[in-house]
């Protein structure tokens, strides 16, 4: 099963899981490379990118390595290798900075925040735009259902969460990686109907 996954997608499970493992390893060194908010006095701003290779336990990587399983390699299909990763660690950046703003905004207690949800938000995005019609299966809707649905259930379920305070300013970096996603792909889609002179 695993030499159906595109390069570029293996290669990004295999970080996320070799830093894991680091990070049991290690205990508590990696935290520097979390994502903290400015006024905790340990942002940096490596920590845009590499708070998304950090994860809390063992169910918070295996979700998300799964959904980056499901999704990664179409998404790198339909991009291609290049803009693939780049339009990972775009997303991963855009929701990190969503982060920021709303824990600044809401002068919210600085706390470390990690996991590659924010890109897997904009996977999700992506792979919904690119495929449609496609059918997946989320939790916890037994039957199948489109993939364009599953974006907007998604991302409405995000925003109460966000608004309710239940899923905290994480809920909210998860619609910041979607939205950066949406952007990006319509920054590209754009430059691809210029026309050329």
């Amino acid at each position: 099963m695993f030499e159906r996954i595109t390069p570029t997608n293996k290669a990004i499970i295999l970080a996320n899981v070799g830093m894991f493992v680091l990070q049991l390893v290690s205990g508590n060194m990696l935290l520097q490379f979390a994502l903290w908010a400015p006024g905790s006095g340990m942002f940096q701003p490596w920590q845009l990118l590499t708070h998304g290779f950090l994860h809390t336990n063992y169910l918070h990587i295996f979700f998300n390595m799964f959904a980056v399983f499901m999704f990664g390699s179409q998404v790198e299909q339909l991009f291609g290798a290049r803009r693939y990763l780049i339009y990972y660690f775009v997303c991963m950046i855009g929701a990190a900075l969503m982060y920021l703003i709303v824990v600044s905004a809401a002068n919210l207690a600085a706390s470390a925040a990690m996991g590659a949800s924010g890109a897997i938000f904009g996977l999700l995005l992506a792979f919904g735009m690119g495929y449609p019609r496609s059918q997946i299966m989320i939790f916890p809707i037994p039957v199948p259902i489109r993939a364009w649905v599953a974006v907007i259930l998604y991302a409405v379920a995000e925003l109460y969460l966000g608004m309710t305070q239940i899923g905290g300013p994480a809920a909210f970096a998860h619609l910041g990686g979607m939205v950066t996603g949406f952007v990006l792909i319509r920054y590209w889609q754009a430059q691809r109907r210029k026309p050329r002179r």
